[in-house]
């Protein structure tokens, strides 16, 4: 994966922040950790607006979302 972004122990709207900046550096594939729902939403709805699919994988109380263009 060319880019991680660790945002767990955040709260909305840091991880969308730290998720649009990762965008913005011109990475291909992002990887995003979070551990809230409503992050995992908004993450979703911003990467999905920018062309990207997303997939969630659910861990424990954990997400893992993969952003690819």
């Amino acid at each position: 994966m060319a880019n991680l972004v660790d945002a767990r122990g955040r709260s909305c709207p840091e991880p969308v922040i730290m998720t649009k900046n990762a965008i913005e550096s011109g990475q291909e594939g992002i990887k995003v950790l979070v551990d809230a729902q409503v992050a995992v939403e908004n993450i979703k709805r911003f990467a999905t607006s920018q062309g990207y699919k997303v997939e969630v994988e659910e861990r424990e109380d954990e997400y893992s979302l993969t952003l690819r263009k």
